[in-house]
């Protein structure tokens, strides 16, 4: 005769499993502890964006952000954007399919163009590799994989200082050991040409060079072209590699040729080397992470081979990760570049968002010597693109934020874009109190 439960024993799989929990104890602590996964701290320019949205003073002004405003401080979807969104939205043939693991084959071919020069030789000699990235970091993070698999010399990779921030996680990511060459004088608030090239003559033959190929961040000061060139001969000297760094082509000085001309140089020069290239800036793109990574390698007897095996390599270390990029960005540029009457729409943009920033540089200028505030700056206006390194010290930016509600970098770097005609006279006046206030 079968055996009746007692009321020792549990009558169903609930309360027998919570039996079962109940003598295994208490639950097992995390295996990532803080000894091995430290709190990180908050990146300091999201965190800089997160305290201005939770000022409440209507004057605020955000210098922090880099993404173009227009003068009524406001995101500006380029006309040419609208225009390309509307062709894509009565396309009966768009669809969500994945795109190819290289991406969108006419974005990325008219990237090339665009970056290298529609009659660069590197491209008709088929001496060109090019991905489509998730914008300009990923451009950055591919490359910088790339070279830390397949760099054939150990090497360090060697930054300006100071650089984007994001350079030296990215490349520490993947292992390459970093350096720095002097960049900004203090002095003159202008380029230290003496100290970079000293440095980069000092660095082992074939160290990697990363360069901002035009408006440098944060900055805003770039080599005179005979600055260039002369880079160019030292490198070559050393058998240095060249990695350009390029998010602001067009949006610098509103001329898609001139601020392309460094990379275009390097490889006249016979380089091997490498194009970061971002769409956020000069498309308006921000959230939609179009970019594109370029390989040129060298006018050698080899060079088919070289770039078919470095083209496998990349698609492998593409796929790896994300496995295909994103289109809508991609479509949104390529119906662009590859339009002429579309085109020319989008150079006119540029010109608008370019010369925006220019003024507001002149307004500024023109205010702070208005008002005789203390110290020099003509480097306002001779610096170029988004940013511009103001010159402020920690002390004074902790003021224009506590006492204004200025919002900046520490180390004094502004967004331009920040300023408009409604507020550049009162940032101006608030600079003019700090820097008399701490020069007392």
């Amino acid at each position: 005769m079968p055996q009746l439960p007692t009321s020792s024993s549990p009558s169903n799989p609930t309360e027998r499993l919570a039996k079962m929990a109940s003598h295994m104890g208490a639950p097992a602590p995390s295996s990532f502890p803080a000894n091995t996964v430290p709190q990180a701290p908050e990146d300091p320019l999201f965190g800089l964006m997160a305290a201005y949205r939770k000022d409440t003073n209507e004057k605020k002004v955000d210098l922090g952000i880099g993404a173009y405003r227009d003068d009524n401080a406001k995101p500006w979807v380029l006309p040419v954007v609208k225009q390309a969104d509307e062709i894509l939205r009565n396309d009966p043939q768009l669809n969500h399919e994945y795109l190819p693991i290289a991406g969108l084959a006419e974005f990325t071919t008219a990237s090339a163009k665009l970056m290298l020069g529609a009659d660069s030789s590197a491209i008709a000699e088929k001496r060109v590799i090019s991905m489509q990235t998730i914008s300009g970091t990923g451009a950055v993070h591919l490359g910088a994989l790339f070279l830390s698999k397949f760099y054939s010399q150990p090497s360090t990779v060697y930054f300006s200082s100071p650089t984007w921030a994001n350079h030296n996680q990215i490349f520490t990511n993947v292992s390459l050991p970093i350096k720095t060459y002097p960049y900004f004088s203090a002095q003159t608030k202008g380029l230290d040409f003496s100290g970079m090239l000293s440095t980069i003559e000092s660095a082992p033959n074939g160290s990697i060079i990363l360069l901002h190929a035009c408006a440098h961040n944060p900055t805003g000061v770039d080599p005179t072209r005979s600055q260039w060139k002369e880079l160019a001969t030292l490198m070559r000297s050393k058998k240095h590699f060249p990695f350009f760094d390029c998010a602001y082509q067009g949006f610098a000085s509103g001329d898609l040729e001139h601020d392309a001309w460094p990379v275009r140089y390097f490889i006249a020069q016979g380089f091997e080397l490498c194009v970061a290239q971002s769409f956020a800036k000069n498309f308006g793109l921000y959230g939609e992470r179009a970019g594109c990574f370029h390989f040129v390698t060298s006018p050698s007897s080899d060079a088919g081979d070289t770039i078919t095996r470095v083209a496998s390599q990349l698609a492998i270390l593409q796929r790896s990760e994300i496995s295909n990029p994103p289109a809508y960005g991609a479509r949104i540029a390529s119906l662009v570049l590859n339009d002429p009457k579309l085109f020319a729409v989008w150079e006119d943009n540029l010109r608008t968002m370019s010369g925006r920033i220019i003024e507001m540089r002149k307004a500024l200028r023109s205010q702070l010597e208005g008002m005789g505030t203390p110290g020099t700056w003509k480097h306002i206006t001779e610096q170029i693109g988004m940013f511009s390194f103001t010159g402020l010290n920690e002390k004074q930016v902790q003021m224009l934020r506590a006492e204004f509600s200025i919002y900046m970098t520490k180390n004094g770097r502004i967004s331009m874009a920040g300023l408009n005609t409604g507020n550049v006279k009162y940032v101006a006046e608030a600079v003019d109190k700090v820097v008399r206030e701490t020069a007392q």
